[in-house]
Formats: structure tokens, C-alpha cells, sequence
């Protein structure tokens, strides 16, 4: 059973996210935080471990990015989705670089929620295309050639872990998959980030969202025979 836990302090549009994740989790679980503190204190108990939390950017007693942050720093592997009426590009690809995984305006329909929903849970990072800034939605000609260059640093089970986020897997379920403890897995994750020259695991979707891996891992495996 999924897990889902919605900050806002709106009761109207609770009601309203609550019914949209009915829609796309009919058996899921949902639990409610007014404020940041409260779902601080919720996600904290370890026998609640949610999947994902619906953020409203702006909430009582925090300023821009603030709400966004503390629980990025307190959560770092907790998928967090910004529910917020602010439809300005510049701020979703900064949340972008806060690593969210999705972005919904407020004004958008309870099925295209949903559907946000839906895809977030699957592994893939949601944005509105109309709040996609330029460059955003894939890369290509020499940017494409230059990121290219640099997977190319990375080491055959580096690239396997590359995979993995890009699927949306946890550290955790790496390390099971992989068979190794998740601190080798952390350990990678941060080398990724380093020669991707990236600073959150958002940003390495999005810059390697065009990338053909089974090529990448496939050239990777015949340089590990041949060496």
C-alpha cells in the first residue's frame, strides 16, 4: 500500500489533492499536515515511511524555498512533489535543482494531477510542459555530445547505478539489486553527481534524459573485457 502525505494549509484543496490521489492510488494510504512542523514530526516515525509528499511551496511561517529545503535536508531520498498556484519557469527549475520530483500547478484539473501523480510514482520526474524552461526538455547537438563525454568517466557499475536513478530506485533497493551494502551505493551516487558535474539525482534525469544507456552500458562492458 503506497503512502502519501499532503502539506498544505488550505482545507479546500486537501479535500481537492486527497481526491486526486484517490484517483491515481484508489488503495493508498494519505495522511494531512497543516504546517511544516507537523509533517516534519509525521515523517519522522518510521512506521508511517511514506513514498511521496505533496508540498505546497508557500507555507505559514516559511518564504520561498524554505519548506522545500528543510525537508530536502532532513529527507534527501523522500520524493517530494511541489503542489503550488506559482506558475513561473524560473521557479520550477530551481526546485528542479533542489531535487523535486515533480512540479503541479494548483490550477491544473484533478485528472491531470492524477496523471502527475501517477508518473512520479513510476519513476519519472513530472513537469508541465508549458513551465519547462528553455534547454529542459532534453539535450542536443554539442550539449548532448558534451554530457556524452562525460558518462564516458564513468566505470561500468557506476553507469549500472546511473540506470537505477534514472528509474527512480531508492539507494536501498540499488545496494539489494547490485549486491552491495548502500553505503558503496552512496558512495557512487556521489562520484556520479561529481563528474556528471551535477549537484542532485533530479539533475542527472534531466541532463541524461536523451541518452541511449543499453549502448552506453553495452560500450562500457566491452571496455572493462578489453582492459
Amino acid at each position: 500500500m503506497n503512502r502519501f502525505l499532503i502539506v498544505d494549509d488550505h482545507p479546500l484543496f486537501r479535500e481537492a489533492l486527497h481526491r486526486a490521489v484517490r484517483l491515481a492510488c484508489p488503495s493508498s494510504q494519505i495522511e494531512e499536515a497543516t504546517t511544516l512542523a507537523a509533517a516534519v514530526v509525521q515523517i519522522q516515525q518510521p512506521e508511517r515511511a511514506f513514498d511521496l509528499v505533496l508540498l505546497d511551496l508557500s507555507m505559514p511561517g516559511t518564504e520561498g524555498f524554505e519548506g522545500l529545503l528543510e525537508l530536502r535536508s532532513r529527507f534527501p531520498e523522500l520524493p517530494i512533489v511541489i503542489v503550488s498556484c506559482l506558475d513561473d519557469a524560473r521557479i520550477v527549475q530551481r526546485a528542479l535543482f533542489y531535487g523535486i520530483a515533480g512540479y503541479i500547478p494548483k490550477s491544473a484539473s484533478r485528472e491531470v494531477i492524477a496523471g502527475a501523480i501517477t508518473a512520479v510514482m513510476s519513476g519519472a520526474i513530472h513537469i508541465p510542459e508549458a513551465l519547462l524552461g528553455p534547454g529542459s526538455s532534453g539535450l542536443e547537438g554539442t550539449e548532448q555530445n558534451d554530457v556524452l563525454t562525460r558518462l564516458a568517466a564513468l566505470t561500468p557499475q557506476q553507469l549500472r547505478v546511473l540506470q537505477m536513478l534514472r528509474q527512480g530506485r531508492l539507494n536501498k533497493q540499488i545496494a539489494y539489486e547490485l549486491d552491495v551494502c548502500e553505503r558503496t551505493v552512496k558512495a557512487h551516487v556521489s562520484e556520479i553527481l561529481r563528474k556528471l558535474g551535477v549537484y542532485s539525482r533530479t539533475q542527472v534525469v534531466i541532463e541524461t534524459a536523451k541518452i541511449d544507456f543499453e549502448s552506453l552500458t553495452e560500450n562500457a562492458h566491452a571496455r572493462g573485457t578489453a582492459a
